[in-house]
């Protein structure tokens, strides 16, 4: 099962632009072996080791987790709402939700009529956002208006189930997975010497435009700056391997190429990873990435960016699913890729010769 810092990431609720609780999670976890934790005000942490170094690592996951805010109380209690990232709408359907309120969560479900009263048109039509509601059992809107507040979040009811061969299930894998990653590498370059400063970010909405990485990113000025996300596994039914590549669940993070992976980062994870025997798969990205990576890249006067993922299946849905081994051989690769950066090392592009 997974340890208890994975376990709290994934049970502690979060979404765009209401990260604290998930915050506090992970700044009791870095507390102990980080030389300094800040947050910022865009809510970003920011834990540090070796801040003397003379190069600047920084290694990026975001924490918040897709959800919903409500924006309208109706005459009846019900709740209508708008999503807070990317929903495919068949996959919040008869979902147990929690809404956030001042005095805490409250259960409710989100639904729409019943299958025996849709009219033909509608059975055939996937649903919009407009046309489910959230159901928390008030009798009233007055009721409902004792407890919730416009603008408060909603999320899926947090789950984590253990399947066969390694594998976890549960809600909020994307990104929570990679802020594991990030701060157990850096746990363990704490217990190392790095020549490098090394930070490591669990930024706030990603969700929404990939806003945490570029305010943090703004501010450490990392020289070197590593995202990481997950990605698409293709290893179950119905995905082309020929337009997404061939990435599977328990093979090894994998590592990016393309236009927003600095070259000599790719090549020197790799090296890395030959040399320590850590499994790896690697992706071709043929735009700017989706994730905080594209942030990284081009924040102040750009940075070596690389982007580290890790597979993961049924993503944007409450039954996430990934391989703990590749959490695991992904801070590893990132702690060594940091131990390996000297003074003197160059990830200028050039020609091989």
């Amino acid at each position: 099962m997974p340890d208890a810092f994975l376990e709290n990431l994934l049970k502690t609720p979060g979404t765009s632009g209401f990260e604290q609780d998930i915050q506090a999670v992970v700044r009791e976890f870095v507390t102990p072996f980080s030389d300094t934790v800040d947050t910022d005000v865009h809510g970003n942490l920011i834990a540090t080791v070796n801040p003397s170094g003379t190069r600047r690592i920084l290694l990026d996951a975001h924490c918040d987790q897709i959800g919903l805010i409500v924006r309208h109380i109706d005459d009846k209690g019900f709740l209508r709402v708008n999503p807070v990232g990317g929903w495919d709408m068949q996959i919040l359907l008869g979902q147990k939700m929690l809404v956030h309120t001042d005095s805490g969560s409250i259960p409710g479900v989100i639904a729409r009529k019943p299958i025996h009263l849709l009219e033909a048109n509608e059975r055939k039509t996937v649903p919009k956002i407009s046309d489910l509601w959230i159901d928390i059992g008030s009798a009233s809107k007055s009721e409902t208006a004792e407890f919730v507040r416009i603008g408060d979040s909603v999320t899926p009811e947090p789950s984590l189930r253990q399947l066969r061969n390694g594998r976890i299930s549960g809600v909020s894998m994307d990104d929570r997975t990679g802020v594991w990653v990030v701060m157990n590498a850096l746990k363990q370059v704490s217990k190392a010497s790095p020549a490098a400063c090394v930070t490591s970010v669990s930024a706030v909405q990603e969700e929404i435009g990939l806003r945490g990485a570029q305010t943090s990113a703004y501010n450490v000025n990392p020289e070197i700056g590593i995202a990481v996300d997950v990605t698409h596994a293709t290893d179950c039914p119905g995905i082309d391997q020929n337009e997404f590549g061939d990435i599977k669940i328990g093979g090894g993070p994998v590592v990016v190429r393309g236009a927003n992976a600095n070259p000599r980062v790719f090549e020197l994870l790799m090296d890395i990873a030959a040399t320590h025997d850590i499994p790896v798969q690697i992706n071709a990205l043929a735009r700017p990435a989706s994730n905080d990576g594209a942030a990284l890249q081009v924040s102040r006067g750009g940075c070596a960016a690389g982007i580290v993922a890790l597979p993961n299946r049924y993503m944007h849905s409450p039954v996430e699913v990934v391989a703990e081994s590749d959490l695991e051989y992904a801070a590893k690769l990132l702690a060594q890729f940091c131990l390996a950066v000297q003074d003197d090392t160059s990830f200028v592009p050039v020609a091989k010769s």
